[in-house]
């Protein structure tokens, strides 16, 4: 795929670049930005424990304007030649926090409302996947070769060929990178609660496929 073609996916950046040219004109910094989208995606995972359709629609677009902002911070950070190693490791720590709060707490909500326990094993078994590949990140990162000690000022994306890597790009990149969308229709729906035996198990393959190293290769 060529570096000058237009791409549909991931729709977050329709989003996010209007906000990062807006951003831009002002005296912020991409930590700064990284901190209000840990706040957005927290006040997703609290409107999730309210467990009703008018709060589940409030956590689908707190997560949206989670997600625009968690893309705003690399951008702009390129953008001002402000990339830095702590800021990527706050970045991955956010998103992190993020998922495994939002899972964890729909599945305290959902029990909550329903009184049935099993809501909150999904959730916590969601939120046990997200940890696992945050931390498989954290030692694969440790055990990769040193580049130079600078982190990278420019995205370097790598494309599947395979209708086995396109299966995999998806799973691993697309889904992620547009999750929010998913977490508002669902919600605008009224069944939120379909994501919590999703992602009890697509969690655990989502970790699982971080072993393949083409699949850490591919990014959007």
């Amino acid at each position: 795929m060529s570096a000058n073609q237009t791409t549909i996916f991931p729709l977050i950046r329709f989003f996010s670049r209007p906000a990062t040219a807006v951003l831009s004109r002002f005296p912020i910094s991409p930590n700064q930005i990284t901190a209000i989208s840990l706040v957005l995606g927290l006040g997703a995972a609290w409107a999730a424990t309210q467990a009703t359709q008018p709060w589940a629609i409030a956590a689908g677009f707190f997560m949206i304007g989670a997600y625009v902002l968690d893309n705003c911070d690399g951008e702009i950070a390129r953008l001002k030649n402000q990339c830095s190693r702590f800021g990527m490791h706050f970045d991955t720590f956010v998103d992190w926090i993020v998922h495994a709060g939002f899972f964890w707490a729909l599945g305290v909500g959902m029990a909550a409302a329903t009184g049935t326990e099993f809501w909150n094993w999904f959730g916590l078994a969601a939120a046990l996947g997200g940890t696992i590949n945050y931390a498989l990140g954290l030692v694969l990162a440790a055990l990769a070769p040193e580049t130079g000690g600078a982190p990278a000022t420019a995205e370097d994306p790598q494309r599947p060929h395979t209708p086995g890597e396109w299966i995999l790009f998806a799973f691993r990149e697309l889904t992620r990178a547009d999750f929010c969308f998913i977490v508002l229709a669902f919600a605008l729906f009224d069944a939120l609660w379909v994501l919590l035996p999703a992602g009890a198990i697509g969690a655990q393959i989502y970790w699982m496929t971080a072993m393949i190293k083409r699949a850490r290769e591919f990014h959007v």
